[in-house]
């Protein structure tokens, strides 16, 4: 850890820029298996926000792979390494009354837990989203033929295959992505935020 640093506070905290904003910040955090629907999710709820008019961006784990964390593997310690990373930006996103949507496997219930303890111990509202599907379902749906891959032993350390997934013990929602559609998981997930007054109910445009 680097010595010699200081952390330099703004003019303006939290809830003034909260305030000034109209908006609050927080991270929905999406974990779940490869195919579970994390990402797809995580899409059409960042969608039904800035069509709304919510200031919100979604974190995707492919994507941050190309920038930030291109530099990791899929080793154990680069997958706590990997998920350190993001919960720091997450958090950055937050604070700066962002709605951060997260969508990584982040298979490791240490991790998760970690990223909430950061993100609770800044005043900063943590919603994990457990998208739950059942191993025989994700390998049904295999867009990327990733499982396919992991089974005949060209992918090494695949999680649900050859590298362990801790689910949820207890996550704000839970979503059955074998069960419901989209659009449902979405209106689940609005609900639970208009209901814990993260979201005014007049702020989010419903489809009919």
């Amino acid at each position: 850890m680097a010595t010699n640093i200081t952390w330099h506070s703004g003019s303006v905290g939290l809830e003034e820029r909260q305030a000034l904003l109209k908006q609050k910040g927080f991270t929905i955090w999406f974990t779940g298996l490869s195919a579970s629907g994390k990402s797809t999710l995580a899409t059409a709820l960042e969608q039904t926000l800035l069509h709304s008019g919510v200031n919100a961006y979604r974190l995707d784990g492919d994507n941050i792979r190309f920038g930030l964390n291109k530099n990791l593997g899929f080793s154990p310690e680069d997958r706590i390494e990997n998920i350190r990373r993001i919960s720091e930006v997450a958090k950055l996103f937050a604070d700066a009354t962002v709605i951060a949507l997260t969508a990584f496997i982040s298979p490791y219930r240490a991790d998760r837990d970690e990223a909430r303890v950061l993100h609770q111990s800044a005043g900063i509202p943590f919603i994990e989203v457990f998208v739950d599907a059942p191993l025989e379902v994700v390998e049904q749906r295999d867009p990327k033929g990733l499982y396919k891959k992991a089974k005949a032993g060209e992918i090494k350390e695949f999680t649900g295959i050859s590298a362990p997934y801790e689910a949820p013990t207890n996550p704000e929602i839970h979503i059955k992505s074998h069960e419901i559609s989209i659009e449902q998981s979405v209106e689940v997930i609005v609900s639970y935020l208009v209901k814990n007054h993260l979201l005014a109910s007049d702020q989010i445009i419903r489809k009919n």
